[in-house]
């Protein structure tokens, strides 16, 4: 006998991780933890959170953040809010937490991101920007490295 689920096994765990991965998305501003979207879908956290990363390649609170930072990307573009109201905007508790997951996500902090996104940006369609500007995920931003002159 193979080791894998039953394929209607499979087939029921996807569909709940996908509700899952779904609820995030909308929801992504709301205070979402693994038990919670666990309880949603009737899985214990455990087994969505191994699922989640098999399925998804990473976990369920990564992807939390990954859509937390695409759309603080897109709120500090706008430039009418701080990076503080924008922390709070997309979900985040913590101001700390949310600078040090934009900056290994994005590569820079907030509120250079905030400073420079304008230039960057400019006359560019957002629909275009929001493409270009999209976190990298399941690997950190690189770093840059500074000049030694």
């Amino acid at each position: 006998m193979s080791s894998s689920p039953a394929p209607a096994h499979y087939l029921r765990d996807l569909a709940r991780l996908r509700r899952v991965r779904d609820r995030i998305d909308r929801e992504y501003a709301q205070p979402l933890d693994v038990d919670a979207l666990a309880r949603g879908v009737n899985m214990s956290s455990g087994h969505l959170s191994r699922q989640f990363r098999l399925a998804y390649g990473e976990s369920p609170y990564s992807y939390l953040m990954t859509r937390r930072i695409e759309r603080a990307m897109a709120l500090l573009r706008r430039g009418d809010l701080s990076v503080t109201e924008v922390c709070f905007a997309v979900g985040c508790a913590s101001l700390g937490t949310f600078s040090t997951r934009f900056t290994e996500l994005v590569g820079v902090p907030p509120s250079t991101y905030k400073r420079d996104a304008e230039q960057a940006t400019a006359g560019i369609p957002s629909c275009v920007a929001k493409q270009v500007t999209r976190p990298i995920r399941n690997r950190e931003a690189p770093v840059a490295e500074p000049h030694l002159s």
